[in-house]
């Protein structure tokens, strides 16, 4: 029998491609294939679509945000359309939790400094930075990451609120000395950060983004980190990736880590597991798969 023919959309660990072979007739572009497995950065609009081919069933996107992909393109072409959740909760929380404390203790900056092999010398008031115990930790968007990351904090002594879509952001801004974002990229997440928002927040507080770039007003939050607007920014994403802007490459308050969120091996393979299990359930089964958006 033929196999339904899938298009990989870029590298993938081998364990993924190795479980996809055994099922389906991998094909070099998306003209023709049953199925689609996406990665982030391949933008699935109405055109890629319509590039596939009316065959086409299932886009199996390799990642929880779905930024990338126009579901009602999707949907309106009759093509299901599933995502990779809960597998990559707890590395994205933790790594959320690494760059908060390697801004506020300034590990990243302490190992910029003896990387320049400036002198030095310990003092009781040497790189002193802040902790998590007794702060009040913002999460924007209370979904499975921002539940999991709050736990996190928690457990280092901080106090988790949590800013829903319902609640006056700007109010809980204001109390915030940690904001942690988790929502997704949405019309309406947009620059949810901006101006305005980055206005209402206290001087002594960080900002920290493991969600999507264009959340950030990455303008808006250069001058609010120049300005001494707020105390620093922790960012694994970015506005226009994977362009970080200059300006922010030159502060020292800030801490950049590259899109690594769910950075483990772990995490990368049970993702691409995930997303085959979706390509089998649609091409295979021909039935809904249970992480199926559309």
């Amino acid at each position: 029998m033929t196999r339904p023919r899938v298009h990989v959309s870029g590298k993938i660990p081998v364990v993924v491609t190795e479980a996809l072979e055994r099922d389906f007739e991998l094909v070099p572009g998306p003209g023709g294939a049953d199925g689609i497995l996406s990665l982030i950065t391949t933008q699935v609009d109405a055109d890629y679509l319509d590039g596939a081919g009316p065959q086409l069933a299932i886009v199996a996107n390799y990642g929880v945000g779905l930024d990338n992909v126009d579901l009602d393109a999707a949907r309106t072409r009759d093509v299901r359309v599933a995502n990779t959740p809960d597998v990559l909760t707890k590395a994205t929380a933790e790594l959320t939790i690494a760059v908060t404390l390697s801004l506020i203790r300034r590990v990243a900056e302490g190992d910029r400094l003896l990387r320049s092999q400036k002198t030095w010398s310990f003092s009781l008031d040497f790189m002193l930075g802040e902790g998590l115990q007794d702060r009040t930790f913002t999460i924007v968007g209370p979904g499975r990451i921002g539940r999991e990351t709050a736990r996190l904090a928690e457990a280092f002594g901080a106090r988790p609120v949590f800013a829903g879509r319902d609640d006056d952001l700007h109010a809980l801004l204001a109390d915030a000395d940690v904001v942690s974002l988790h929502c997704p990229l949405t019309p309406e997440t947009h620059h949810l950060i901006d101006t305005a928002a980055l206005a209402a927040m206290r001087p002594s507080a960080v900002i920290v983004n493991t969600a999507r770039g264009a959340i950030v007003d990455e303008t808006a939050l250069v001058d609010a980190l120049v300005s001494g607007g707020i105390a620093g920014a922790a960012l694994d994403v970015f506005e226009h990736e994977p362009r970080v802007s200059e300006e922010l490459l030159r502060l020292e308050n800030v801490v950049l880590t590259p899109h690594i969120g769910s950075g483990t091996r772990r995490t990368r393979e049970a993702m691409g597991l995930l997303a085959v299990a979706a390509l089998r359930d649609v091409l295979l089964h021909d039935r809904r798969p249970a992480n199926a958006v559309v």
